[in-house]
């Protein structure tokens, strides 16, 4: 199934029974939002909100937060393509009449590929000048600067003609005609935005709201930089994108069937205060300096819906469509990266802070051939940390995989710290915005050792360590002083006989919490720690240059000094909310724990 816009879409959606609409009054400072992230925490429906509090338009959120949703929205469909380009570049070479004609069906897949120019698309309903503040755009958190959108997708054109890009990239609302435009490090629309400003020039941009589902995907989706999003929507659409030319001049063309577009540029050498945000990982984006977005126009269908989504915690609607776009790509590594025979980022890290991948290692230290190319790999050389193995593994069962890690590993060899590395925008555990390190961490071959899965030690733990639990077999999740009043626990706690035969210990200010699940235990200990400032060992030591970790290795995944706080709901905000709940929904919509999101 295959929609060609997002009220194509909603009406499935009521016909499954999967769309509840609230008629009563909300506010979108805050107020929706909570109501959306309670009930994606219960898996609930997608939501459409017809009264808006001082809006001019409908808004609906959570529409792919639930395994289901998301399949439905993007189908099947590109997922039996891919693979089957994928045995098709594999096999057909060297090229035989007999072959070719095998692969006609990729043949004529292709040619439903494409862009479909000049077409007079409900977008064009109403032009009319910007007035941000009719729109629904959600303050999501107490702390956040001001109402953002949050499903923009963001076209842009290459200064020198080289291709666009189609990029998701949240806009902070200044005012009625100006947004921010965060365009983080390593981003397609920054590129083309660094090269206009280097020239002095203004970069024309415009940004979509609402539209084919399969354009959400394709603007989120970790292309090589100037491979066109919009082929890869049609791809995924299984159909031609229909495109309108653009009213007044604006140099770019218009998705037909989007809700919304927004027309305009960003001037160079200009920027405005953007943030605080309250994002993916879980805690705030903090305020910083970004480019400026002019809109001069507003083009809109007459009926428009303002699509919205909510981030925080995990996991939250950008899981599930993370995981099933991982789940499209997966075909492609192999293909991409001969040497990768699977990987897996994890949703509940913000994804960009831990993966695990399966590489060939047929002669010695190959496997480190495919860790630097996967940190090489367009998004991919966001990844702060990165396990790997060559043998056969379930990479989404996080607890499996690092026991079978944990059973072949050889820290001192097999464990690597690069310092002095960009770091993901949004990850805050490195010195600075931007900068920080990343690690490698091998677990090849057979197993070396038998994985202890019980703490009994005949030496008691240092009196200042508050809890000791076993995550899995091999990994102890230890509660200890805050990293303000003993920066140095991590190291000292490494080198004690109590923990002597572990070999991962992981320091944490919530052992209860970060033990009780694999969500919790990636959730607490991935987005709180930097592997150059917090990965010890009961000894270091340096041979041939290269740093060597006698196990336990430790992470110190405590919350350090000045990092952002963690996401929750305003007190009063929540209470209105659970006063309501009766009045949004005159059915039976269960109400789940914000504050807890799917974290035990």
């Amino acid at each position: 199934m295959s929609f060609p816009d997002l009220r194509a879409f909603l009406d499935q959606l009521a016909r499954d029974g999967d769309l509840v609409t609230v008629d009563a009054e909300v506010d979108a400072n805050q107020e929706a939002a909570e109501i959306h992230r309670r009930v994606i925490a219960a898996g609930g429906p997608a939501l459409r909100f017809t009264n808006v509090r001082g809006k001019a338009f409908p808004l609906v959120t959570n529409l792919f937060g639930t395994p289901r949703r998301a399949e439905l929205a993007f189908g099947t469909r590109p997922l039996r393509l891919i693979k089957r380009i994928v045995e098709v570049a594999e096999t057909l070479m060297p090229p035989t009449p007999a072959k070719l004609w095998g692969a006609r069906d990729v043949g004529r897949e292709a040619l439903r590929i494409g862009l479909k120019r000049g077409v007079r698309g409900p977008v064009l309903d109403v032009v009319e000048p910007p007035a941000l503040d009719r729109l629904p755009a959600l303050t999501c958190w107490p702390q956040d600067g001001g109402p953002f959108v949050t499903l923009p997708l963001v076209y842009t054109e290459h200064p020198d003609g080289k291709g666009h890009n189609l990029g998701m990239y949240r806009l902070h609302i200044h005012d009625d005609q100006t947004t921010g435009m965060h365009w983080q490090i390593g981003k397609g629309g920054g590129f083309h935005y660094q090269r206009a400003e280097s020239r002095g020039k203004a970069l024309p941009v415009s940004v979509f709201i609402g539209g084919p589902p399969a354009l959400i995907l394709a603007a989120i989706a970790p292309l090589p930089e100037n491979v066109p999003e919009l082929m890869l929507a049609s791809l995924i659409a299984g159909e031609r994108l229909p495109l309108s030319t653009a009213p007044g001049g604006h140099p770019h063309p218009l998705v037909a069937n989007a809700e919304f577009a927004l027309m305009g540029e960003v001037a160079p050498h200009e920027r405005r205060p953007e943030g605080p945000f309250g994002d993916h990982y879980g805690y705030y984006s903090l305020r910083h300096d970004y480019p400026v977005f002019h809109v001069r126009q507003i083009a809109r269908r007459k009926d428009a819906i303002y699509p919205a989504t909510v981030v925080g915690k995990p996991r939250q609607e950008d899981f599930f469509i993370g995981d099933l776009l991982q789940e499209l790509l997966s075909p492609l590594f192999p293909l991409v990266m001969p040497g990768v025979r699977g990987l897996w980022s994890y949703g509940e890290t913000g994804y960009h802070s831990l993966a695990g991948a399966i590489v060939c290692d047929r002669y010695a230290r190959e496997a480190m051939a495919s860790a630097f190319r996967i940190l090489g790999e367009g998004q991919l050389s966001l990844t702060k940390f990165l396990i790997a193995t060559d043998q056969p593994v379930d990479l989404k069962d996080f607890r499996a995989t690092l026991e079978h890690l944990l059973a072949r590993t050889h820290p001192e060899t097999d464990l690597y710290v690069f310092s002095n590395l960009s770091m993901d925008t949004l990850d805050y555990t490195g010195p600075e915005v931007n900068k920080g390190s990343k690690g490698v961490w091998l677990g090849l071959g057979d197993p070396v050792r038998d994985l202890p899965g019980e703490f009994g030690p005949a030496t008691p733990p240092p009196s200042d360590v508050t809890d000791v639990r076993v995550f899995c077999r091999g990994c102890l999740v230890v509660g200890g002083p805050r990293y303000a009043d003993d920066p140095d626990a991590g190291s000292r706690l490494a080198s004690h006989p109590a923990f002597a035969g572990w070999p991962l210990l992981v320091l944490t200010d919530e052992p209860t919490r970060a033990a009780k699940s694999p969500v919790n235990f990636l959730w607490t200990t991935f987005t709180r720690f930097e592997p150059a400032r917090d990965i010890h060992a009961a000894a270091i030591g340096l041979v041939r240059h290269h740093v060597t970790y006698t196990p336990p290795v430790v992470i110190d995944a405590r919350l350090k000094p000045g990092f952002p706080d963690e996401l929750f709901c305003a007190p009063e905000v929540a209470d209105t909310v659970t006063r309501r709940w009766k009045e949004y929904f005159q059915s039976s919509v269960e109400m789940g724990d914000s504050a807890r999101a799917h974290l035990d």
